[in-house]
C-alpha cells in the first residue's frame, strides 16, 4: 500500500464531501427550510464491503 497515494485520495474525497455538504446546507438555510437559530446535523460515513459506519453529530449556529 502506498501511504502517500492513500492519504492524497482520502484528502480529495473529504474535500469533495466538505464542499458539496456546505453547498447543501447553505441551500436549505437560504430556502428558509430551517427554523430557529441552530441546525442539528449528522454525517454518516459508510464504505461498501466493510463494516465502516462512522457517525459525526454536530450543530451549526445560524446567528
Amino acid at each position: 500500500m502506498d501511504e502517500d497515494a492513500l492519504n492524497m485520495s482520502i484528502r480529495k474525497f473529504l474535500k469533495q464531501v466538505g464542499v458539496t455538504s456546505q453547498r447543501a446546507i447553505e441551500t436549505v438555510v437560504r430556502e428558509g427550510k430551517v427554523s430557529g437559530d441552530r441546525l442539528h446535523v449528522r454525517m454518516t460515513l459508510t464504505a461498501e464491503g466493510t463494516d465502516l459506519n462512522h457517525v459525526v453529530d454536530g450543530e451549526i449556529r445560524l446567528s
